[in-house]
């Protein structure tokens, strides 16, 4: 009896008669013996076939297997240290499904980069991808798990909005039936604020858009992200659990995807070193740095890409800059006490140049005060209205932050652009396949 099993059980099934079902990767042949590169989605293994007087015709068959061939194989699974693996599959019988009529369009050739993501719908069957998407699941599994563990309740957030979270210059619009403008959203945070409102500590988890014409490494149009929301916490309680859970993902990377960054030559330095507590400059320290560095920078300006590289390599684990200029910031943000002009928020940084993976902020909790920003910014108050709402009944202090998956992961990965963090790219340039 022959049990169909996963790739990614093989070490559990030494001298055992197994069935795999999936696809032929890769094959090479010397003289009487194929060697057949087998994935099922779970893993990769190899597969040796030797030809012998009762399987002459299924040889000569599986001879002439293209890339990509759907098929069945049956046989022994034994220990070979010298394998990918650990673990190598004696053939016994193939059953093949179907062998494409033309060859793979991806060959073993280098191929440039636009033509990878034209193909991206073939691209990810590469043993790279492979990798990386495993790493993405992990790192999102990861915050739920840490999340749902700290006891927040999952809240949907809407994808269609009429509020607007950031700038105004980066919104994609539509026109919704006879309502008028209504938005993709760039986040799911002033819903969560009501939701926290209601139920405590919440998160959501959803992608978001962004319509900034930005051509770096770091950008997409459409990107994945976590939100959280706490309440009865202030700006320094909201750092302290974005460095935990940081922490915790990284760690459960390390624990569980070890093939898998292996595999991708990641050093794990710098990982190995992501525990508590982080760095932490105050954007005041950060300007004097970038102009130290000879950036034509000065206090006020927004820090960019560039700039939070050149701050992150300074560091060997992230670092979390606080405290930025009002005008730099989003209209919900907290006030300094003590300083009129700045607000109460972190982006914590990357390191290795990967620059934010998380911004967050503690968010004003004074009717007034919202008021007056919603106003000094022109936005709609009509359209707030709701928003405003929550200063009225049962405000209190609340924090929260939003972490982008793709970042997170392409710095976990160490992977030189983030479009490969994501399944499918979506950038000013990219919206096929």
């Amino acid at each position: 009896m022959y049990e169909w099993i996963k790739i990614k059980d093989i070490s559990e099934h030494e001298g055992e008669k197994i069935t795999l079902k999936g696809w032929l990767y890769n094959k090479r042949s010397s003289g009487k013996i194929h060697f057949l590169q087998v994935r099922d989605g779970t893993g990769f293994i190899q597969c040796v076939m030797v030809k012998s007087n009762d399987n002459g015709n299924k040889f000569e068959e599986v001879d002439k297997l293209r890339q990509e061939s759907t098929v069945i194989v049956k046989g022994s699974v034994r220990k070979d240290k010298r394998a990918p693996s650990g673990y190598e599959v004696e053939v016994e019988d193939v059953d093949i499904l179907f062998n494409p009529s033309e060859p793979y369009p991806i060959s073993k050739k280098s191929h440039g980069v636009d033509f990878l993501m034209k193909h991206r719908h073939l691209w990810l069957r590469s043993r790279r991808q492979f990798h990386i998407m495993r790493i993405r699941n992990e790192v999102i599994k990861a915050i739920r798990d840490y999340l749902y563990d700290k006891g927040f309740l999952l809240i949907d957030s809407p994808i269609l909005t009429g509020s607007i979270g950031e700038s105004t210059s980066t919104l994609f619009q539509l026109d919704y039936f006879d309502l008028g403008k209504a938005y993709l959203s760039q986040t799911g945070q002033l819903y969560l604020e009501a939701a926290a409102l209601a139920y405590g500590n919440v998160f959501c988890f959803g992608p978001t858009f962004r319509a900034e014409k930005s051509k770096t490494r770091r950008h997409l149009t459409e990107f994945w992200m976590i939100e959280a929301e706490m309440v009865f916490c202030d700006s320094e309680c909201n750092m302290r659990f974005q460095e935990e859970l940081i922490s915790y993902v990284i760690q459960r990377i390390m624990e569980r995807n070890t093939a898998d960054l292996e595999a991708l030559g990641r050093d794990t330095t710098v990982l190995e070193n992501t525990k508590v507590p982080f760095y932490r400059i105050s954007y005041d320290e950060a300007i004097t740095l970038l102009q130290k560095k000879s950036f034509d920078i000065k206090w006020g300006d927004d820090i960019g890409g560039d700039e939070e590289t050149a701050i992150s390599i300074e560091f060997d684990k992230p670092v979390m800059v606080y405290n930025y200029p009002k005008k730099a910031k989003a209209f919900y943000m907290q006030p300094h006490p003590e300083r009129e002009d700045v607000v109460l928020c972190d982006d914590m940084l990357a390191p290795e140049g990967y620059g934010e993976i998380i911004g967050g902020s503690q968010r004003i909790d004074d009717f007034d005060t919202l008021l007056k920003s919603i106003r000094d910014n022109g936005l709609s108050e009509d359209a707030y209205q709701w928003y405003l709402d929550l200063r009225k009944w049962g405000s209190v202090i609340h924090s929260g932050f939003g972490l982008g998956i793709e970042r997170t992961t392409a710095w976990i990965c160490g992977l030189e652009h983030i479009r490969e963090a994501i399944p499918f790219a979506r950038t000013i340039y990219r919206i096929y396949p």
